[in-house]
């Protein structure tokens, strides 16, 4: 799914819409009331899916690695696959490739199974792996140019590919002597050959500082908004909450929940937490609030409350505060993490 902001070329009030690449749709200005057509980008595909797999299991001698994993992502969206190191998202993502053999299962990319159409399958993808290796003594032009020839792409692409990931000031430097980041950003213009898509990325930013990790999550919503189609693993669950659609979480090879991050915290009842600062509150919890039901926990902390709840508790909470005569000075409600739901489905599938 792509979501657009678009503007009413009448009264140039922006309008945000959501459609599946290739799709056209009728767009009301809710100001003017104009009627417009709107297509959204990328090649509309026969599967409303890019990518499907069913059943995938992989076995090392008496380890099982993955273990039965079923899942499908939308063309356009972005899927982010989760799990803390040795979960099994590498295997998953090196079977999806057709880089290691399954035990059982199926994949499928762009309709195609990957058992079959293997060749043809990884003319339309853009892998980034976990651990890049590019050779030290090219310099990024080279490096790009070599990929090139691998996937029978005209090496015209090669520098502006460099210029839309910023590394055009470093075309004639030595990879040797990049930085982290600037080889992840390598990385991704080497994925970018040939227009792929579908994009997996393995670990994306995985060891860069936040500098670089803005940049990358620049580019994968850019390559996004194109009307590719991306899934990639991390077990930095920040990253996954801000880019992703949907999530999958799996752990020892299984598959432990998918679904969007507020429908993962409403499955597992994690509510959301009011900050709440007061005058004069000096770390004493009112008791005022222990009259009120649907409060899960208060603690208090110099003149900060902090208050887990439900939605609908709030306004009860907040009045009864102002009415007990507490001078409120800020309110602020902290929207439950792809942590805490992380934390709590891991917890509970080892119990």
């Amino acid at each position: 799914m792509i979501t657009k902001t678009i503007r009413c070329p009448n009264c140039k009030t922006h309008v945000t819409i959501e459609g599946n690449p290739g799709e056209k749709i009728v767009v009301t200005c809710p100001n003017c009331n104009l009627k417009g057509v709107f297509t959204f980008p990328g090649e509309k595909l026969a599967s409303s899916f890019s990518i499907q797999v069913s059943g995938l299991t992989k076995i090392f001698k008496d380890f099982k690695a993955v273990d039965n994993i079923s899942f499908n992502v939308a063309s356009g969206e972005i899927y982010g696959f989760l799990g803390p190191n040795g979960a099994g998202k590498s295997t998953t993502i090196k079977a999806m490739l057709g880089l290691i053999k399954v035990d059982f299962g199926n994949i499928k990319i762009n309709g195609l199974d990957i058992a079959k159409n293997g060749k043809e399958i990884k003319r339309s993808i853009g892998y980034l792996p976990e651990k890049l290796a590019f050779y030290d003594n090219l310099t990024p032009v080279q490096t790009l140019n070599f990929f090139c020839e691998l996937k029978g792409v005209d090496k015209s692409v090669v520098k502006p590919l460099l210029k839309e990931v910023g590394l055009e000031d470093s075309i004639n430097k030595k990879v040797g002597n990049f930085s982290k980041g600037m080889l992840q950003l390598l990385g991704i213009a080497q994925t970018m050959i040939g227009n792929p898509s579908v994009y997996i990325l393995d670990e994306p930013t995985s060891g860069l500082d936040a500098r670089w990790v803005k940049i990358v999550r620049d580019k994968i919503k850019m390559l996004n908004e194109r009307g590719a189609t991306i899934m990639f693993s991390s077990h930095i669950l920040s990253e996954v909450q801000s880019l992703c659609n949907r999530v999958a979480i799996i752990d020892k090879g299984r598959l432990v929940a998918e679904d969007t991050v507020p429908n993962l915290n409403k499955l597992l009842k994690i509510k959301p937490r009011l900050e709440i600062y007061i005058s004069d509150l000096n770390g004493k919890i009112p008791g005022v609030l222990s009259k009120i039901e649907g409060i899960d926990s208060v603690e208090a902390k110099e003149n900060i409350l902090f208050i887990t709840c439900d939605y609908s508790v709030r306004i009860k909470v907040i009045a009864a505060l102002e009415k007990a005569g507490f001078q409120i000075k800020d309110i602020k409600t902290i929207d439950p993490s792809l942590e805490e739901a992380f934390m709590k489905l891991l917890f509970k599938e080892g119990a």
